[in-house]
């Protein structure tokens, strides 16, 4: 992000920060301090009054988020209840659902990856909280593309089941290779998964490091 400033109502957030590409980047800070609204910027679902924002060397401020080079998981999976785990997975290759014999298989590859072969006529509400997580990161597998936002996507997770699906991120990023942005309240997990971090107070950057420079820090906001 370069000068990206944005205002939502009495809030001002300005970041400007450099990400490395092909790492697992670390976001903490308070409640409130701004986390969301950073992975918004990312994503296309705020678009800052000045500034830009670039993905590998591409300016992607005025993009759409559908056009820009990242997928999303989200805290509570946004899976679809009326639909299979198949077709929840496949919204990732095309949201129409014009899904191809190629795209199936590679569908239930996805789902095999991550430890969920044979579900793919299952429906949400079959799985448990771990495996609808899981189910998310198949679709955003099967989207392939270079950047991944989480906004705490284990936080509803009790704890051994946080640190499998923490294993799961890094070893589907190890096959990747993608960039990896996600929000996280839990040092454990930060230590655990992520090679760079970022902190957020007050609507902005307050540090942002490799995380064997960030980690002793400890007075900064988390």
């Amino acid at each position: 992000m370069q000068n990206v400033r944005l205002k939502l109502g009495a809030h001002v957030f300005q970041f400007d920060c450099h990400l490395p590409a092909g790492r697992i980047i670390a976001v903490s800070g308070p409640s409130g301090s701004g986390k969301t609204t950073f992975l918004n910027l990312l994503a296309g679902f705020e678009k800052p009054d000045s500034g830009r924002v670039l993905m590998h060397g591409r300016g992607v401020t005025a993009v759409h988020p559908a056009e820009r080079p990242v997928s999303i998981v989200f805290q509570d999976n946004n899976l679809f209840a009326h639909l299979d785990i198949l077709t929840n997975v496949g919204l990732g290759i095309d949201p129409a659902l014009r899904l191809r014999v190629e795209d199936r298989r590679t569908i239930s590859q996805a789902l095999e990856k991550v430890g969920l072969a044979g579900f793919e006529r299952r429906l949400p509400a079959t799985l448990s909280g771990g495996e609808r997580q899981r189910a998310a990161f198949a679709r955003a597998l099967v989207r392939k593309r270079a950047v991944l936002l989480l906004d705490e996507p284990f936080a509803a997770l009790d704890p051994g089941l946080r640190t499998g699906m923490a294993d799961l991120l890094i070893d589907l990023h190890k096959e990747t290779g993608n960039t990896v942005v996600i929000v996280s309240h839990d040092p454990n997990e930060v230590r655990r998964v992520a090679d760079y971090g970022v902190s957020i107070d007050k609507g902005t950057i307050a540090l942002a490091a490799p995380l064997a420079d960030y980690l002793p820090h400890e007075d900064t906001p988390r």
